[in-house]
């Protein structure tokens, strides 16, 4: 049994919302990480596609910048874990930025 963060009552575990106060009993500090690792995915996201953006004149580095930038993508937004290898990668060949907020990333 757990209890009412609001109220005290006694609830049960998988309670979602007390039935003496009707307050949601959702931890919040899982709630604000969520926004957080959501705000750091799109950071990813914007500076990834603008490292391929100021790369486009180069047509080389294209070829594994723009891959790289599509699988952190499908990570981000299936919440699938990113390799620190791939974390590295990018932050040394798609954008600096990018990289080191992946590597401040909690998986």
């Amino acid at each position: 049994m757990k209890y009412c963060t609001h109220c005290g009552a006694q609830i049960h575990e998988e309670a979602v919302v007390c039935v003496h106060c009707g307050c949601s009993v959702e931890d919040p500090r899982n709630r604000r990480m969520n926004q957080r690792d959501d705000t750091l995915g799109t950071v990813v996201k914007v500076f990834m596609i603008l490292g391929c953006i100021s790369q486009g004149w180069m047509i080389l580095p294209l070829l594994w910048c723009i891959p790289m930038t599509i699988s952190v993508f499908n990570s981000l937004n299936e919440n699938r874990p990113i390799g620190v290898g791939m974390k590295i990668c990018t932050l040394l060949f798609v954008n600096t930025i990018a990289g080191v907020c992946m590597l401040c990333m909690d998986d």
